[in-house]
C-alpha cells in the first residue's frame, strides 16, 4: 500500500512488477484488490499500477459527493500520474473503472497509448433515462446509509447483472463479496452520488476522437454489454472486440485465464517500439 496526496485526499496505489507502465482501474464496490492475482501475471511483463478509486479501498472517502464527480476522479489521476512519473501509459478498466478510463482518454488523451474496457459504456444518452437513473442511485446511495453495507451488498450481487458469477467456485464468490464490505459505506454512497451512470455526462459523442488502439471485452452472457460494446466499436477508429465464452459482466472474474492472456497479448502487441527494437520510455523522471 502506497499513499499519495492528491488535490487533498489519499489516494492508495499497488505497484507490482517491471516494464512499461499498466494502470487497472476496478468497478463500483471494487478496489486494487479487484486486481489480486491479476496485476502479478500482468507484472511479469509490466509495471502495474492498480488504484483504489476516490470512495473505495484506501483511498479517503470525503464527506462532499461533489468532491466525486466524474471531472474531479480524472483530475486526481492525471495528477497522480505526474507524481509517479508516468507520461503514457496502457490503461485497463473495468465497468465503473472503464467509464472512468473513457473520459480520461478523452480529457487528456496524450496520456494513455492503448485501452482495454471491460464491461464498459460511455454512459446513458437519453436525458431522461440518465435523470430516472439519477433517482435510482440517490435511493441506493441512501439504503447504503440506512441498512448498512452487509444489507447493500447482497442486495447488489443478487442483481441479473451478476447471476453468472454464481456459477463461480463458493470460496471465489466469498473472496469477491469480502472485497467488497472491506469498502467504507460513506464511500459507495457518494460515488453512486457523485460519479454514477445518471450523474455522469455521457461520452457517446466522442468517441470517434479516440485513435488509440482500444479492445472492448464483454461477457458472452452479459447481452446488453455485449450490444453496447458494438456500438463502441463501430465509432472508435482504433477499436477490436473480444466477447468472452460463458462469462457474464466481469470476465477477468469468471474466465481468468481467458482474460489474463488477452490482456497481456493485447497490451504486448501495441507497446510503442524505437527503431532499433527497445522499448520507448513511457515514465518520466520522479519529481524531486
Amino acid at each position: 500500500m502506497t499513499l499519495h496526496r492528491i488535490n487533498g485526499i489519499n489516494l492508495n496505489v499497488e505497484q507490482v512488477g517491471s516494464g512499461p507502465s499498466l494502470v487497472l482501474l476496478h468497478g463500483f464496490t471494487g478496489s486494487s484488490a479487484t486486481w489480486t492475482g491479476h496485476a502479478e501475471r500482468f507484472g511479469e511483463r509490466f509495471t502495474t499500477y492498480s488504484i483504489d478509486l476516490i470512495g473505495h479501498g484506501r483511498t479517503d472517502a470525503p464527506l462532499d459527493s461533489q468532491r466525486y464527480r466524474m471531472e474531479r476522479c480524472v483530475e486526481d489521476l492525471v495528477t497522480l500520474f505526474d507524481e509517479l512519473g508516468i507520461e503514457s501509459t496502457a490503461l485497463l478498466g473495468y465497468s465503473l473503472g472503464a467509464r472512468v478510463a473513457l473520459h480520461l482518454v478523452v480529457a487528456a488523451p496524450q496520456r494513455i497509448r492503448s485501452l482495454i474496457l471491460e464491461g464498459a459504456s460511455p454512459g446513458i444518452a437519453d436525458p431522461s433515462e440518465r435523470a430516472a437513473r439519477a433517482q435510482t442511485d440517490a435511493m441506493l446511495a441512501e439504503l447504503i446509509e440506512r441498512d448498512g453495507l452487509v444489507a447493500f451488498v447482497d442486495r447488489w450481487q443478487s442483481q441479473p447483472l451478476f447471476g453468472s458469477e454464481q456459477q463461480l467456485p463458493p470460496e471465489v464468490r466469498q473472496r469477491h463479496r469480502a472485497q467488497r464490505l472491506a469498502n467504507d459505506p460513506r464511500g459507495l454512497a457518494n460515488s453512486l452520488r457523485g460519479m454514477g451512470a445518471g450523474t455522469m455526462e455521457p461520452v457517446w459523442g466522442q468517441l470517434h476522437e479516440i485513435a488509440i488502439p482500444v479492445l472492448l471485452i464483454a461477457g458472452e452472457l452479459d447481452r446488453k454489454y455485449v450490444e453496447i460494446s458494438t456500438l463502441m466499436a463501430r465509432q472508435m477508429p482504433g477499436a477490436s472486440r473480444l466477447v468472452i465464452a460463458d462469462a457474464g459482466h466481469a470476465p477477468h472474474l469468471e474466465a481468468p485465464a481467458q482474460f489474463d492472456r488477452a490482456v497481456i497479448e493485447w497490451f504486448t502487441g501495441h507497446i510503442n517500439e524505437s527503431s532499433d527494437g527497445s522499448f520507448e520510455s513511457d515514465r518520466l523522471p520522479r519529481p524531486v
